[in-house]
């Protein structure tokens, strides 16, 4: 890759004179300005970014951390902060810490990994890294990120309770809210629902959106229509059988994996998806347009959680937005997806 003096030797011309016109500053005459602009691309030039921003202290780079890649959850979430990162022109390092490979879900309620991310930290901040986005597989409360960093942080899809460091979440209640009225409109008045491992953010948050669904269509919260299950896609099919034996006539499952296990369960004993019993998932996950019939779901804004997660540290960065007396949080809200899986009585 060729130099600023290369070129300026091979165009016969000082090298501040090439600087000016790569830089696109006026003065020279249009003949030398074509030339140095044609010999720089043939001798296939490119500018040194870092060089450039180091000088003007922004290296117009943002650094992100993320929990583990082969979860469904985060590339659509790095998706969305390259694509406002594009937008703003900033590049982004990605880090792949890759602790649901390590240690499966347990590492959710652990902290002994908090050593791995602080030498992630220190790392991209050496590289010169403007701000640093941690990106989390599942929303919980994470202290693993340094309350007096020299640099901006923000998370995203968890909750750091911080004042200093923002965090960017789902808004689960209003998903969970959403769906359940609409079931209420299409006449089911007894709704069953299968949660998730109770200790979860996401299952607390979407428990609470049903019970004010029904307080607010003046539907009484019957504790013995809820079945606690654990994410898994066997747990859909046990709550499934507990759930019809009380005469509910729709079930309400908090991901589309356990939605899963209640039509393995209607298929084994002969009932009809939605004639006898109406589902709705969570998620959105890609199987659940395969299901037959099609669930009806609420999509997870994961592309807009990473897009606002950037959004808002690029704010920091340019002193746009900072620290307040409360920590912050960014709730994005979801979709409903309404399909085949929901009769209207």
């Amino acid at each position: 890759m060729a130099t600023i003096k290369e070129i300026a030797k091979a165009c016969g011309v000082s090298v501040a004179t090439v600087s000016n016109i790569l830089n696109k500053k006026p003065g020279a005459s249009e003949a030398t300005r074509n030339l140095v602009l044609k010999t720089a691309k043939e001798m296939n030039y490119m500018p040194n970014y870092v060089a450039k921003n180091l000088k003007a202290r922004n290296t117009r780079s943002i650094g992100v951390i993320a929990e583990d890649m082969t979860i469904f959850s985060i590339p659509d979430i790095i998706d969305g902060i390259t694509e406002y990162c594009e937008k703003v022109k900033y590049q982004i390092l990605l880090t792949n810490l890759r602790l649901y490979k390590k240690y499966n879900d347990y590492y959710y309620h652990r902290t002994d990994y908090y050593g791995q991310v602080d030498e992630e930290i220190r790392k991209l901040i050496a590289t010169q890294v403007d701000g640093i986005i941690y990106v989390t597989a599942h929303e919980r409360i994470m202290h693993c990120i340094p309350d007096n960093l020299s640099i901006p942080a923000v998370m995203a899809y968890g909750y750091t309770e911080s004042k200093n460091i923002p965090s960017v979440v789902v808004d689960d209640e209003c998903g969970a809210y959403e769906m359940i009225r609409y079931l209420i409109a299409q006449g089911h008045k007894k709704i069953g629902v299968i949660t998730g491992k109770a200790d979860s953010l996401h299952a607390q948050a979407r428990l609470i959106g049903y019970q004010k669904a029904l307080r607010d269509e003046g539907l009484l919260y019957d504790p013995e229509l809820i079945y606690y299950g654990d994410w898994g896609r066997e747990s859909g099919h046990t709550g499934a059988e507990v759930l019809l034996k009380k005469q509910v006539t729709a079930i309400f499952c908090m991901n589309d994996l356990m939605a899963g296990g209640c039509y393995d369960w209607a298929d084994e004993s002969g009932i009809k998806i939605p004639q006898e019993i109406s589902v709705a998932g969570y998620d959105n996950r890609e199987l659940s347009s395969y299901y037959k019939p099609p669930l009806s779901t609420t999509e997870l804004p994961l592309h807009d959680i990473g897009y606002r997660a950037a959004e808002v540290m690029i704010g920091l960065v340019e002193k746009k937005s900072g620290e307040t007396a409360e920590p912050q949080v960014y709730k994005v809200p979801c979709k409903q997806l309404i399909r085949q899986s929901i009769k209207t009585l």
